[in-house]
């Protein structure tokens, strides 16, 4: 089986660059499933439901996100009704809107993507660790599984990929917006990657424009952040996956423009 993951989808540019060319990616690569991280999918900050369900007719599967998933109210009641969204699993679920797992079948193969949250410098959530252990549990009947780490640092990921090395089939990092080179798979046949990367802008900070980036680093006051318009890239990795024992054979790192 082969898995899309897209990195983190930023603001209508993004959004727009992703419906013009995942159909030609999918048909192009022979991909059965799509994930997207959709966090920074509406402009200036968030997910809310036009975002998602742009990203979603766009032709993504299920749709992942990280700490700014709860920026836009308006995501709350949409996060209840439509499990293809999932927030962070480590959120407290009994009273956090929507689900952290995303379970479908694929090719008559169940399937499981799990979002989870680092606590590195971001939200002080339960450990992310124990939460996938209890996730895993959650997801004994799935034959493949598949990780959205969204985290900060880099040692958390890494961690992670080992952690659980061997019980998933692959694991991929976002956040940080920036695609690292380290796709692999690790020694028990997880694939990993530590950031797939953005959607978005190419000549921008993280999808910001860059002069706004600047202003608010070289001066330290508050500015409100705009998004940047360009041309654009889409950064994602395959995993090629044994749909009989759910390992990956392996992985490619791709960009997009």
């Amino acid at each position: 089986m082969r898995i899309l993951a897209i990195g983190d989808v930023v603001g209508k540019s993004g959004t727009e660059f992703l419906r013009v060319k995942l159909n030609e990616i999918k048909k192009e690569k022979d991909i059965d499933f799509v994930i997207a991280n959709g966090e920074n999918s509406a402009e200036g900050n968030g997910i809310t439901p036009l975002s998602a369900n742009h990203m979603l007719k766009s032709g993504v599967d299920v749709i992942t996100s990280g700490n700014h998933v709860f920026r836009r109210r308006e995501i709350f009641s949409f996060l209840n009704e439509n499990n293809m969204v999932i927030r962070p699993y480590n959120f407290p679920n009994k009273t956090t809107p929507g689900v952290g797992i995303y379970k479908t079948e694929v090719k008559g193969v169940k399937i499981a993507i799990i979002n989870i949250l680092g606590v590195v410098y971001l939200e002080p959530l339960n450990s992310p660790f124990e939460a996938i252990d209890n996730a895993l549990e959650v997801c004994s009947d799935c034959k493949i599984k598949i990780i959205d780490f969204h985290a900060e640092a880099t040692a958390e990921k890494r961690a992670m990929g080992y952690y659980v090395d061997g019980k998933v089939s692959a694991v991929f990092g976002t956040h940080t917006h920036v695609q690292t080179s380290d796709e692999q798979v690790l020694p028990f046949g997880t694939g990993y990657i530590t950031d797939v990367g953005m959607t978005g802008v190419i000549h921008s900070v993280l999808g910001v424009k860059k002069e706004i980036s600047i202003k608010r680093m070289k001066e330290k006051l508050p500015i409100r952040f705009q998004n940047a318009e360009g041309n654009c890239k889409i950064e994602c990795i395959i995993f090629d996956i044994d749909e009989s024992n759910g390992k990956t054979l392996k992985v490619e790192r791709m960009r997009v423009i």
